[in-house]
């Protein structure tokens, strides 16, 4: 093949696969195949299908674009680059090291033109239907006739290891039933993965299982046929009800003499001397590395300049919108810009010592439907949970395939794909998602809380029925590790209130919020609600821990809780009183929140003179030994409950009253 022979398209496309091997070789790590033999599948999307403006890359109308392929993210690097966003032939070259913008796996925030952090198989197909879902809710608030404000797609390249992973599955079924038009997916059909040929592991009908969750199929028998490619795309945009899923076959390290279709291409650099073949093959120089020809970049800068007239159209349909809808142009306005809406803390409820006990399950519910009429941009729902959960919003109506107006989302039994998706919804600003189920069920929810964390995006994560307290369900609905395990994770805020006030203050924190999730955690059982007159303001849970009740004196000892158990130490605080103990009550419902504090305030909370303390939760006692010194101790859960009501497995488990009085007393022997 001669270059000076290439049409410039032709020449732009084999420029893409070569800088792709350059990269990874440079790096000496990284994913070459998938990214040479999917660069004509780039080419059409940056050229002739994606709305994007590379001088804007927040522009709220563009097109979406997820790279679930995340491994094959040097594809997706070169084309930002070529058609002209802030990222540079050295941020090509340097890819994968430190602090560079052209991480391993795309990175939300870190290079311009990355919409979502992906790398974890299965995510980004499962954040698209987030992205999709957030676009037909914007359209149905938002859109008037003559003013598609919000009308644009979510893109995706998959691959074979996308369609393994279950969450997948999950997201699929989702979006069929939603019947949500507006994705067009990408399938890179290689047959390859690591471990070699998928005929290992995977030979299923894939056309026909997306078929059967309602989705739109078509095949491409060939990456390299672009008028085919061109052709499917269309039919794709042209099918508005259901979504789209296009079967490209494609043959790895395309143009590799010794590697193509090959898993030797898939997870690791070619080799020098293979680099050189492949350059000879397309007709270029074996002695250039990161070479682009002058035509090639005035071709895609110029493809990529097209953005700025179809931003600049769209702003004067806003400022158009804007004079015609005045409200609702403020209303967007205002989600956009992150500011809360005035008089919105005056709707939060409070409740009375003298009300009847209350789980904060209930409390957090009773909260939610107080607040949302000042916050259109909240919208979630349940895993088939809002009853249970408390999560349902009453004055609103459903989000469905009929009504994308709705505010209430049922995700069914789906906790994995909730959570993806609710990431996606994050990801679009101007809407605040939030998603329930019961907290033993994060373990399913998992990696899109980790990567929430990762992109520091903020959707809130509502965990009910938190501990051996549920009761009959037992074992295997009973929390344990949980806590210890979402506490673990960087940029995230744990918040356990331990009343219905503290709840009140929990989605106040969780509402303010950014830079990272917030998970609230709520009661199955009714608990009594703390008097606001008699001890200290529930609104100090913004710091994480506070005194709730202290002693006459100096204290003897520290009792500290969170959750439900703060009600237990309160009474173990009256019982020692009368025993002539003085002790300080502490709520300490947010570790993170208290860690953020100065130091004068932590020592006001825990004087380090006083170093009896003792720790109380039904959960792990791991990460509890920072707060209680070596003088300390713990009444935890070290192993897994029981089957039983609630009140049976409180004495069993040892917390009860009593008992803290005991452990608190032995502290003072």
């Amino acid at each position: 093949m001669d270059s000076k022979n290439q049409s410039v398209e032709e020449l732009g496309i084999n420029t893409v696969r070569i800088l792709s091997a350059d990269a990874v070789q440079k790096a000496n790590s990284g994913h070459p195949g998938t990214a040479m033999a999917l660069a004509p599948v780039g080419h059409v999307l940056w050229t002739e299908f994606l709305n994007y403006n590379p001088k804007n890359p927040d522009w709220a109308n563009r097109d979406r674009f997820i790279l679930s392929a995340g491994h094959a993210c040097i594809l997706q690097y070169n084309f930002l680059h070529l058609v002209g966003y802030d990222l540079s032939l050295d941020d090509i070259k340097n890819f994968r090291q430190l602090h560079s913008k052209t991480a391993g796996h795309p990175e939300y925030g870190l290079c311009p033109g990355i919409d979502v952090t992906t790398g974890p198989l299965g995510q980004g197909f499962a954040n698209g239907v987030g992205f999709a879902i957030a676009q037909k809710h914007l359209a149905g608030r938002y859109n008037k006739p003559g003013f598609n404000l919000f009308d644009y797609h979510i893109y995706a390249i998959c691959s074979d290891g996308d369609m393994m992973e279950g969450v997948t599955s999950e997201a699929a079924s989702l979006a069929g039933h939603l019947e949500l038009g507006n994705l067009i997916y990408i399938y890179d059909d290689n047959k390859i993965s690591i471990e070699g040929s998928t005929d290992i592991t995977f030979n299923e009908d894939v056309d026909a299982r997306f078929r059967a969750y309602g989705w739109h199929v078509q095949s491409v028998d060939d990456a390299n046929d672009v008028n085919g490619l061109q052709l499917a795309l269309r039919n794709a945009k042209a099918e508005t009800q259901k979504p789209s899923l296009i079967r490209v076959r494609s043959l790895i390290a395309y143009g590799s003499p010794n590697k193509s279709g090959t898993a030797g291409s898939h997870g690791s650099p070619l080799g020098a001397d293979e680099i050189k073949l492949v350059k000879e093959f397309f007709g270029f120089d074996p002695d250039k590395s990161f070479y682009v020809p002058k035509e090639v970049e005035e071709y895609y800068k110029t493809k990529g300049e097209r953005g700025i007239g179809i931003e600049k159209k769209w702003n004067e349909l806003f400022a158009d919108y804007k004079t015609k809808f005045p409200e609702l142009a403020d209303e967007y306005e205002l989600t956009v810009s992150g500011e809360l809406p005035k008089g919105w803390l005056d709707k939060l409820p409070s409740f009375k010592g003298s009300d009847p006990k209350m789980a904060t399950r209930q409390a957090s519910g009773k909260v939610l439907n107080a607040i949302a009429g000042s916050f259109p941009n909240l919208i979630g729902g349940a895993a088939d949970l809002s009853p249970s959960t408390e999560t349902n919003l009453k004055e609103s109506d459903s989000f469905t395939s009929e009504n994308r107006n709705g505010r209430n989302f049922h995700f069914g039994i789906r906790e994995h794909a909730m959570g993806s998706a609710l990431n996606g919804i994050a990801l679009t600003k101007g809407l605040k998602p939030f998603g329930a189920t019961f907290l033993m069920f994060s373990e399913y929810m998992r990696p899109p809380i980790r990567l929430a964390a990762i992109m520091k995006i903020s959707p809130i994560f509502v965990y009910t029925h938190d501990s051996i307290g549920l009761g009959e369900d037992g074992t295997t609905h009973q929390p344990v590790e949980q806590l210890i395990s979402l506490r673990s994770i960087p940029n995230i805020t744990v918040i356990r209130p331990a009343d219905a006030n503290e709840t009140a203050h929990a989605w106040r924190v969780a509402i303010e919020k950014t830079g990272g999730p917030t998970v609230l955690v709520f009661t199955r059982q009714g608990l009594p609600i703390l008097d606001q007159d008699k001890y200290g303001k529930a609104s100090q849970l913004e710091q994480g821990a506070y005194i709730l009740s202290d002693s006459d004196g100096t204290p003897d000892v520290i009792l500290m809780a969170t959750g439900s158990e703060v009600a237990l130490i309160m009474d173990a605080q009256a019982k020692l009183k009368e025993e002539g103990i003085a002790a300080r009550v502490v709520s300490m419902p947010s570790w993170e929140l208290f860690e953020k504090q100065d130091a004068a305030y932590k020592e006001k909370v825990f004087p380090k003179a006083i170093k009896k303390r003792l720790a109380v939760e039904m959960a792990s006692p791991l990460g509890w030994h920072k707060y209680i010194t070596d003088e300390g101790d713990t009444l935890c859960m070290t192993t897994f409950g029981e089957s039983a009501p609630a009140e049976d497995l409180y004495k069993f488990f040892g917390f009860t009253v009593d008992n803290v009085v005991k452990k608190a007393k032995a502290l003072l022997k």
